[in-house]
Parts: C-alpha cells; sequence; structure tokens
C-alpha cells in the first residue's frame, strides 16, 4: 500500500542525505521519517471516519440505546463495539463510570465499555494497519471486543456492586429517578461535518507528540539493536514470556501512539507478535495512573479484581495471538 512512500524515504535519506543504505543511523532516520507520515496519512483518514460513527452515536444516545430495552447479554457486545468507536482514554473513566451506572447499566457492562475504549480506538486501528496490515488489524479489533465482552461479563457474574466505594453508593441513593430520553440532534451529514474535521484534527493533534515519541524510541531500536537480540530471551516455546510481557506491561502508562511503535520494533528484532500484543494491552488498558482514578469509584478488593480478571484476559489472547499469527 506505501511501497510508493517509502521509495520517496529511501530516496530522501539514501540519495539526498547520503547516508550509507544499511547504516544504524541511516536505518534509524529511514524508519522515522517513513512511519511517521505513514502513520499519519492512516490517522487522518481513520479519525474522519470514526468521527462520523461517533457523532451519529453520541455517548448519551449509546447509554439510552442500553438501557431502553433487553439485551440478553447482547449488551456486553454493544457496550464492547461502542468503547470501540468512542473517544475516550483512562483519564475520562471515572465520569463515564458514574454516568453508566447513574444511567441504569448493568456494572459488568459499564466495565466491558470502559475496558475497550482504550483498547481498541482511531489511533490504534490506524497505527496497527499501517504497521502490521490488515489481517492483524482486524484479529486485533475482534479479540479487543471479545476480551472486552468475557472481562466485563465475568466481572458482571461476580456480583461486585457491594464492593464500590461510599462515595458512588451515595450518587446511586441520592439520584433522583429521571426519565429523560435522549433527544438527538437534527442535523444533516454536511452540517456535522466541520464539527467531525475539529474532533479530527483534536485528536489527531493530541497525540502527535505520542507519536513522533514512540516512533523515535523505535528508530533507535530498529537501527542499534541487532535483529534476533530479544528472540534469545522472549520466545514462542517460553511459556512465561506471555506473563512476564504482561505482568511488565501493567504499571507502565502510554497510550496506543506511544508504545505502538516500540512494539513493531519488539516484532520486528525476534519477539512473537502474540506476546508484544500482549505488552501492549497491558500498558494501554491497565495503568497505575488508571487504577488511582478508579480508586474513586472501587474499593481495593473491587481494583484488585478487576485488574486481575483483565490481566488474565489478555494473557490468553497473547497466547491466541501466538498460535494463530
Amino acid at each position: 500500500m506505501f511501497n510508493w512512500l517509502q521509495y520517496i524515504v529511501d530516496w530522501l535519506i539514501y540519495s539526498v542525505f547520503s547516508l550509507t543504505h544499511g547504516s544504524k543511523i541511516g536505518d534509524a532516520l529511514n524508519f522515522f521519517v517513513f512511519d511517521t507520515i505513514k502513520i499519519f496519512i492512516l490517522l487522518g483518514f481513520i479519525t474522519i471516519l470514526m468521527g462520523i460513527i461517533n457523532s451519529y452515536f453520541p455517548i448519551d444516545k449509546v447509554r439510552n440505546f442500553l438501557t431502553k430495552r433487553k439485551w440478553y447479554g447482547f449488551d456486553y457486545f454493544l457496550a464492547s463495539f461502542f468503547g470501540t468507536i468512542t473517544p475516550f482514554c483512562s483519564c475520562s473513566s471515572v465520569p463515564l463510570f458514574i454516568g453508566f451506572v447513574k444511567g441504569g447499566i448493568p456494572l459488568g457492562v459499564t466495565l466491558a465499555f470502559l475496558i475497550s475504549s482504550p483498547l481498541v480506538d482511531a489511533v490504534s486501528v490506524a497505527m496497527f494497519l499501517g504497521m502490521f496490515g490488515w489481517k492483524v488489524t482486524i484479529v486485533y479489533v475482534v479479540s479487543g471486543i471479545v476480551l472486552s465482552m468475557i472481562a466485563g461479563y465475568t466481572l458482571g457474574k461476580l456480583k461486585l456492586e457491594h464492593l464500590l466505594t461510599d462515595w458512588v453508593k451515595k450518587i446511586l441513593e441520592n439520584k433522583q429517578i429521571e426519565d429523560e430520553s435522549y433527544v438527538e440532534e437534527k442535523q444533516t451529514f454536511m452540517q456535522r461535518l466541520p464539527g467531525i474535521g475539529k474532533e479530527a484534527l483534536g485528536i489527531v493533534k493530541g497525540v502527535s507528540i505520542y507519536i513522533l515519541i514512540g516512533i523515535a524510541i523505535g528508530g533507535l531500536m530498529h537501527g542499534f539493536i541487532p535483529t534476533g537480540f530479544f528472540e534469545q530471551y522472549i520466545t514462542k516455546e517460553n511459556p512465561f514470556a506471555v506473563p512476564i510481557a504482561t505482568l511488565v506491561g501493567v504499571p507502565m502508562y502510554s497510550n496506543a501512539a506511544g508504545v505502538l511503535p516500540i512494539m513493531q520494533v519488539l516484532v520486528q528484532k525476534g519477539i512473537p507478535i502474540g506476546t508484544a500484543i500482549a505488552f501492549m494491552m497491558a500498558v494501554v488498558g491497565l495503568s497505575i495512573p488508571e487504577g488511582l482514578l478508579l480508586k474513586k469509584v472501587m474499593t481495593t478488593k473491587m481494583l484488585l479484581i478487576f485488574f486481575g480478571v483483565v490481566t488474565a484476559c489478555i494473557i490468553i489472547s497473547g497466547y491466541l495471538f501466538n498460535l494463530i499469527l
């Protein structure tokens, strides 16, 4: 898809700048320039596409949609799916959590939405597409939705409502019963377009610095770390590789834009893709800052259960990725 771009970047780096093909600095700079341009092209396209979808399914409409019908378990899929098309990160977890639970959405369904939203979004889809192609991207998106469904369903079956903090319980006890239906704003597509473009530009600007830093680190690793360096330590044959990668990723904090370029180089240097994806999911989906935010709405016991269930699902996903990819 981007062969034309690779030719241009090769000409720029090796002819215009006269860097030697195969040299460490040449390969590192080539990686940085090529991946930066490619990712921003894809990111612009995907964020606009997701913005169009999101403009027709805003969060209030999603919440209203999930509470007005009896779904018989299908609501876990819908919540996970809607989580992938709404641009929320872990910093939005507390207000989203309160809004969903207060709106009458079951706890497990709410958690499914919160898990899927940071894992699969426009940024991660665009970057996965540019770095790994359609097959891996589709498998990742589907697995992210399935992981969120399973984790949310499991957490829902554990009946953890009694482990919510007193602050949340007080909000739920004191809330007045409201029977307000979501009123959809009647706008044509052309009327929505400026807002969609503005939102897409805001997303791109918001993640640009993370993309550049991530690609810069990835470029240095690509140029200076020998191929196979990691392979001698982390292989498919090592049964503990996926759990170790996941547990290492949990305490870290980054978004998809920051961690995916590093993950790409790790795969190129010999780490199995399932192990690398498990690491990425742990970094993006679980982190200490997110835990501190969720501590406002979850007791310590509930938070540990939440992290434990999601971590287990990520580890299982990592093993499955290694089997099928």
